[in-house]
């Protein structure tokens, strides 16, 4: 069956103008509902947890279900793209592709709400996978325990593969990420006094490179391990000495061994800091997400079925140091992500994004036609439903 992606293209616009915050995806979460509704309710049900929605598409005769995650939150930028559906929330932006994630959702649960297979589809609508984190929680919720999925996959947009291009991997393709945030806070002083004050931005100066010894002298050089101060602030004006300091970045590491190594070096600087400059500090590690490691017999399984099918290539790929919280899906249910290439020369996360929608048509054709294989392919097993 032919589909028609023109739909779902519009429905990515739409999406693209409504960016929130995670767990404050309230516009975005009534419109997929909006969506849900104009389908034929026959041979769906849906529940909704907190500003995520999920969906079942019933199947004929269903003895496991699948799962297909997409993610619903945006990010903290400014837009800067060439287009007429820019954001209309002033701040935010669609800048990670999650507009495009959902719209080839839907567009995955429209073709099965009207071309049935025999077992249960579950659709899954996650907020604040941009942070503070919605799959853990989703994934202890009694809504998706009701209908927790055998399977589940996933995708994510690439910008530096051209459209048509799968890339993936058995094993770990996302890194284990962290926040962190420190603060610091000494003794604020006139600038002319310094021996009457405890600056904080010099602190601030010295464990900023203090932690960039971390990775090249206490990990593995066989492992992989990054850490980042993205931001520092300190003081209120030139002439006063700075009394706070604030430094945030972000942890990544490809084992949670060195992950653990990494937060044990912060917290000996960090003291070394306090004792040197003789001040109090605090740290934070904000959101933690774990590896996203892809389940080996069905990634391999996809990846041999895929370059048979002529829908895509398919790039066999390296881990990346990227943070997605899926993984913590894939800790508990077998199955992978993917990236999907959209051709575009800004990164994730850049405000003059703008990938190539003819990517939907692409990932929809796939999804379609995997998960119809994937439902036939399978031997019939004594029922998990309940």
């Amino acid at each position: 069956m032919t589909i028609n992606i023109q739909p779902f293209v519009e429905i990515r616009r739409q999406l693209h103008r409504i960016p929130e915050p995670g767990f404050a995806e309230f516009k975005t979460q009534q419109f997929v509902l909006d969506t849900l509704a104009k389908l034929p309710q026959e041979r769906i049900e849906i529940k909704t947890w907190r500003t995520g929605v999920l969906v079942k598409v019933k199947g004929t005769n269903p003895t496991k279900r699948i799962g297909y995650r997409t993610d619903m939150d945006g990010l903290p930028i400014a837009e800067e793209t060439s287009y007429e559906f820019q954001s209309t929330h002033p701040g935010y932006m669609h800048a990670c592709g999650h507009d495009m994630h959902m719209s080839i959702a839907l567009g995955v649960l429209t073709y099965f709400v009207e071309n049935s297979v025999r077992d249960d589809l579950i659709f899954i609508f996650q907020p604040a996978e941009e942070g503070p984190g919605g799959a853990q929680p989703m994934l202890e919720s009694e809504e998706f325990a009701a209908w927790r999925p055998d399977y589940i996959f996933a995708l994510h947009i690439a910008p530096e593969y051209p459209v048509g291009t799968i890339a993936t991997k058995p094993g770990i393709l996302f890194a284990n990420t962290s926040e962190l945030f420190i603060d610091l806070i000494g003794k604020g002083g006139h600038a002319a006094f310094p021996h009457t004050a405890n600056d904080m931005v010099i602190a601030a100066a010295h464990l900023a490179t203090q932690l960039q010894s971390i990775v090249s002298r206490n990990i593995d050089p066989l492992d992989s391990g990054v850490v980042t101060i993205g931001k520092i602030e300190g003081g209120t004006k030139q002439n006063i000495i700075a009394e706070k300091a604030r430094l945030e970045g972000t942890i990544r590491t490809l084992s949670m061994e060195s992950m653990k190594k990494i937060k044990s070096r912060i917290e000996a600087l960090v003291k070394g800091i306090e004792t040197g400059f003789e001040c109090k500090a605090e740290i934070d590690y904000g959101s933690n997400y774990c590896q996203v490691y892809n389940e080996e017999t069905v990634t391999r399984e996809f990846m041999e079925w895929l370059p048979q099918t002529g829908l895509a290539r398919l790039i066999e790929c390296k881990e990346a140091m990227t943070g997605e919280d899926f993984g913590y899906f894939l800790e508990k249910i077998p199955g992978f992500m993917l990236w999907l290439g959209v051709n575009t020369p800004y990164g994730l996360h850049h405000a003059k994004i703008e990938p190539d929608e003819k990517a939907i048509e692409v990932a929809v054709n796939i999804f379609t036609r995997y998960l119809e294989w994937k439902v036939n392919a399978q031997e019939k097993s004594p029922s998990t439903l309940k």
